[in-house]
């Protein structure tokens, strides 16, 4: 059953994911996107990580491709469509080479890859016992506080500078 999700999740995020680099609409782009991030969620819950499956759901999925909606609506994207964009040769080319080095890139390191699981402070026990989200939370509030609030901040002025953009744009 287990594998059954994993390879269902899998696939229709790998498909989503093509979906979001080939679609030429943006918005349909941004909703694929959203079907993305739900599968990776999905994914999530399979690695019993329940509470990471629950912030890629609620501010990726949620908050984060809202606001990726907005600006796609506010920057009014339908008056491009009647411009195409025909790649000339030398792009084409340099897009497969491209392609193919990523490729050759993955085969080796995915040849060379050891799957070990990684070791915390933490044993499965302390974490049955105390659960997932106690264990984040206490680790995001005590050793990681410092990157969590230099976070907060990188939104806070991305927030207020897209509000100046968009005054800037209208006024």
């Amino acid at each position: 059953m287990e594998l059954s999700l994993f390879l269902v999740f899998g696939l229709v995020a790998v498909v989503s994911a093509v979906v979001v680099v080939v679609q030429r609409n943006p918005i349909y782009s941004a909703l694929a996107l959203i079907g993305t991030l739900f599968c990776v969620a999905g994914l999530f819950v399979l690695l019993r990580a329940e509470f990471v499956a629950a912030i890629q759901v609620i501010v990726y999925a949620g908050a984060i491709m809202v606001l990726f909606l907005f600006v796609i609506m506010l920057l009014d994207l339908r008056r491009e469509e009647g411009r195409r964009f025909a790649p000339g040769r030398a792009q084409l080319v340099c897009g497969v080479a491209g392609a193919g080095v990523l490729l050759l890139l993955l085969v080796v390191l995915a040849g060379n890859a050891t799957i070990a699981p990684a070791r915390g402070s933490l044993t499965p026990e302390t974490l049955s016992r105390l659960g997932n989200t106690q264990v984040i939370g206490a680790l995001l509030f005590t050793d990681y506080l410092f990157p969590f609030e230099v976070t907060s901040v990188v939104l806070l002025v991305a927030i207020v500078g897209a509000i100046v953009l968009a005054r800037r744009e209208r006024g």
